[in-house]
């Protein structure tokens, strides 16, 4: 199953119980805006039967309660709240600001990703650092963002073998996009830095540091800056 509507809106079975929503199929801010929308519209004004909502860069998957919703159906009901979707009513993101200690032990990878790039290592971490990054979604682990767009210039494939164990807080770049991992984790993406700040905490009242919306900016920080930051 799948059709489209107005606008790169598409529809598509996932499974037997859920649904993808496409806003294209291009990874743009219009898109992420009209996913956060729609989600942020599904939460104010919850589908019944609808169980949860899982939103990627350009698509919001909707799992359902096969009982009280067939795909067609649900999508009759998304028909009406995507005539109703607009990203002037979004509330804009929070800028969050993530400083961190690049290369060294702590970015194994910049020097290879700079060398693949015909750059400094100084001047990869410039480039890294100039960017506001947009939360597109969360996902592989708890409170793991995946941030875009990387600049062009430092845009890298992942490892052809994947670490076994990548520490916490460590920042990673894979494709066009970067994001902070939060736990020891096995992980195929470039390290190039790390930070001090826990990206994820049960004890908080919000778990995850960053959410999906907020804007980022990396700080280059110095290894004893790092220290300070860890023991605090």
């Amino acid at each position: 199953m799948s059709a489209e509507i107005s606008d790169g809106v598409r529809f598509q079975a996932a499974s037997d119980q859920s649904l993808l929503v496409y806003f294209g199929e291009q990874i743009t801010l219009e898109s992420h805006y009209r996913v956060r929308d729609l989600a942020q519209l599904l939460k104010l004004e919850p589908i019944s039967g609808v169980r949860n909502l899982q939103p990627a860069y350009h698509s919001l998957l909707l799992n359902f309660d096969i009982t009280k919703l067939t795909h067609i159906k649900l999508e009759r009901i998304l028909r009406g709240y995507l005539d109703r979707v607009s990203i002037s009513t979004l509330e804009p993101g929070r800028m969050k600001q993530i400083p961190t200690c690049y290369g060294g032990e702590f970015g194994p990878d910049l020097d290879e990703v700079a060398r693949l790039h015909g750059l400094t290592p100084a001047q990869a971490i410039e480039l890294h650092a100039s960017v506001t990054y947009i939360v597109f979604f969360l996902g592989f682990v708890p409170g793991f963002a995946y941030l875009g767009k990387l600049p062009d210039a430092l845009a890298t494939p992942r490892l052809a073998t994947p670490r076994r164990s990548t520490p916490a807080g460590s920042v990673g770049i894979a494709e066009n996009q970067t994001g902070v991992y939060p736990f020891s984790t096995p992980g195929g993406w470039r390290l190039i830095g790390r930070t001090a700040v826990k990206m994820f905490r049960p004890d908080r009242p919000e778990m995850s540091f960053l959410a999906i919306g907020d804007q980022v900016r990396f700080t280059p920080i110095s290894a004893s800056q790092f220290v300070v930051l860890e023991n605090a």
